[in-house]
């Protein structure tokens, strides 16, 4: 019926370009990269790395791994001033003058969005979460030394600086990173598309009762549960005003320190009441008891 219906009213747009290549093992949180992102970090904090991976013309490519100072109660972040670095995808917001700010931050500093939908879900608080450098007088940072930063040399940092993009460059912090060559994530990136692709189906169509059954039992939202969430859409039913959506920049990594849990963001065109929307959407996946993929939360940007 799903299909059918989407033959005879509209035609849904999954534009996504095709995931990035390598010939060497990449890490194996790195589902999909768009092409729109051209660096991806990651922060492992086990080994105090912070490590490089960039677009080399149709590749991805493990590009340099830097030292980095880490939260002085180590990772693992659940409360404002635990001192404590958060695990989980984030995304650079800006690039901040630290000119006039204490010397401990160095060159610059680049916030991330800590916190963000699934540690608020996870009853996470706190903020001020950086990538910044370090007091030029002060030497090498030891390993656990920060409020919950992460530190840079000043060196390293002035150097990646330039390709720090905001709202873009995704910052990955986990306590390992596991490499692989690529293949055990073929299968989990098909179905993960075919995923996404669906939930925009149902959400083109206005099929409301569709659209909900992609939300898991656990689903959770602006403080509300599945059943609360549901019960708000169902009043709305704001869905019925959608004429199309085109999902594209399409991003898929497995969430760091989650067994089985997996963000997708992208930007999504939504055309209603006339007008096209354009919005960033995060969706946080986890399989259910039957193996299906399910929306365990969501946010946005």
């Amino acid at each position: 019926m799903l299909r059918c219906r989407l033959t005879m009213l509209l035609t849904v747009a999954l534009a996504v370009p095709p995931m990035v290549i390598a010939d060497e093992e990449l890490p194996a949180s790195l589902i999909r990269i768009p092409e729109s992102v051209s660096t991806v970090f990651i922060a492992e904090t086990a080994t105090a790395r912070f490590h490089r991976f960039d677009r080399v013309s149709d590749k991805l490519t493990h590009s340099g791994s830097y030292y980095m100072s880490i939260g002085k109660e180590g990772a693992g972040k659940q409360n404002s001033g635990d001192k404590r670095t958060p695990f989980g995808a984030y995304f650079v917001t800006e690039q901040l003058d630290t000119s006039k700010l204490h010397r401990k931050y160095g060159v610059t500093a680049f916030p991330l969005d800590y916190p963000n939908a699934w540690d608020l879900r996870a009853d996470r608080d706190g903020d001020g979460i950086w990538v910044h450098g370090v007091d030029p007088a002060g030497g090498k940072r030891p390993v656990r030394d920060t409020d919950g930063c992460i530190a840079l040399s000043n060196e390293d940092l002035a150097a990646l600086a330039p390709i720090f993009e905001e709202n873009m460059t995704p910052v990955l912090v986990t306590r390992e990173v596991y490499w692989e060559d690529g293949t055990e994530t073929a299968v989990l990136r098909t179905d993960l598309e075919a995923a996404v692709g669906l939930w925009a189906e149902s959400k083109a169509q206005g099929d409301l009762h569709a659209f909900l059954s992609f939300y898991d039992e656990q689903f959770e939202r602006w403080g509300m549960n599945k059943h609360e969430w549901s019960s708000l859409n169902l009043q709305t039913e704001s869905l019925h005003l959608i004429k199309s959506v085109a999902v594209s920049e399409l991003l898929l990594v497995a969430y760091p320190e989650e067994e089985g849990v997996y963000l997708s963001r992208f930007v999504q065109a939504v055309v209603k009441d006339g007008r096209e929307i354009l919005t960033t959407a995060r969706l946080y996946w986890r399989r259910d008891s039957n193996g299906d993929l399910k929306i365990i939360a969501e946010g946005t940007g």
